[in-house]
């Protein structure tokens, strides 16, 4: 249970955070490229609290997209400064105001947020997974061995998750109502730790954040897939070209490097 403290007093922070900063006159913001970007010396990034994207640890900060963020400005000469944000919807929001430069979490390319943000090249390949606790015994009610089954249930999703998209087509092929509970508070490690505490008895999560987890959290089950795997990337402003290019141009070299198989390593093996 430790291991979940962080992500409360994340939360917790976060909020008497908002209500000590509200002033009457609010920070604006505004989407800015490369040139700009360069010229402040400041690279502005969010991304999510988790134990794949950017966590805390002992006294260090690490996580596969902190690392390859900080790998990038470094190579260019900036300073990055990484904001943690748990809300999916507040992460784009972010970025669409310009008060961040980068979404620096892997994030689902779909139809839905390609009109949004413009995407990196892809960084990772992942899927979404029901997380349910282990069978009891082989007659188990609870446990959920096929999609088919999540006809009646009720599943517990991330608010503004992409994987509300993949939920609402699902249940047009299964021909059935699937109940689903957007959460607004907690982060994808919060819900499985919910999960394997029989708080709650399904949720939906990425597929790398969930796996990462079962060492902590040996009762959980991740078996039954929810989608496909797809590519997951880095988003940025739509008034953002240059910034784009640059960072597909240095992907494209970085990921050919051995630093970048060891962060893979280290993170999705």
């Amino acid at each position: 249970m430790k291991k979940y403290i962080p992500y409360i007093l994340a939360g917790i922070a976060g909020i008497a955070f908002l209500l000590l900063s509200r002033s009457p006159e609010e920070v604006t913001f505004s989407p800015r490229d490369y040139d700009e970007i360069m010229a402040s010396g400041v690279l502005r990034a969010v991304t999510e609290y988790n134990s794949i994207s950017y966590h805390v640890q002992s006294d260090s900060v690490s996580g596969f997209d902190y690392e390859l963020l900080q790998a990038f400005a470094t190579q260019k000469g900036l300073k990055a400064e990484i904001t943690p944000e748990m809300s999916f919807e507040n992460r784009i929001k972010g970025v669409l105001s310009g008060k961040f430069d980068i979404l620096a979490t892997g994030t689902v390319v779909n139809a839905r947020s390609k009109d949004s943000l413009l995407f990196t090249h892809p960084i990772s390949l992942s899927k979404q997974v029901l997380v349910q606790r282990k069978p009891a015994d082989e007659e188990d009610s609870l446990y959920i061995r096929n999609q088919l089954q999540l006809a009646g249930k009720v599943l517990h999703v991330i608010k503004g998750s992409p994987a509300l998209l993949r939920l609402h087509n699902l249940m047009n092929e299964i021909a059935d109502t699937i109940f689903v509970k957007e959460i607004e508070l907690y982060g994808p490690e919060q819900l499985l730790a919910m999960v394997a505490h029989k708080d709650i008895d399904y949720a939906v999560c990425d597929e790398n954040i969930a796996r990462s987890s079962l060492q902590d959290l040996p009762e959980l089950d991740i078996n039954t897939d929810i989608g496909f795997t797809q590519f997951y990337s880095w988003g940025v402003n739509k008034h953002s070209p240059i910034l784009l290019d640059s960072l597909n141009k240095w992907l494209d070299d970085y990921v050919k490097t051995d630093e970048y198989k060891e962060l893979c390593n280290r993170f999705f093996n």
